[in-house]
């Protein structure tokens, strides 16, 4: 069975950091496109993040310069670190994965059941 499970949220003060974690089960992360995407209440799902099979990131314009994706293929888990935090960034973050390249489009086939960051001013 196929699964994405999103860890590492938790409600932090603006300026702080967080470090979010999506575990892969049921396949081998190492052949798949992944990505981070976020979903605030009453808005539309936004790219967070992606990273290819060569470990080559691609970022959402307001991110850059903040957050960090990376993979680790030998634990199949995806991480996501969030530094300078801001209360916009506020949100549901999503992991997802697919075998073909979608880059920053929320189209990927699997996904996970998201985990909570909330930033305080």
């Amino acid at each position: 069975q196929v699964q994405l499970v999103e860890s590492g949220g938790g409600s932090v003060q603006a300026g702080g950091s967080l470090r979010l974690s999506c575990a892969a089960s049921g396949f081998t992360l190492s052949s798949y496109y992944l990505a981070w995407f976020r979903q605030a209440p009453g808005k539309e799902r936004e790219a967070v993040a992606a990273i290819d099979t060569f470990h080559s990131p691609t970022y959402g314009d307001s991110v850059k310069g903040r957050f960090t994706i990376s993979r680790d293929n030998a634990k199949n888990t995806m991480y996501l670190q969030m530094n300078s935090l801001k209360p916009e960034d506020t949100a549901m973050y999503y992991c997802a994965a697919d075998r073909i390249r979608r880059n920053l489009l929320p189209t990927y086939h699997y996904w996970g059941q998201g985990t909570q960051v909330t930033v305080s001013s």
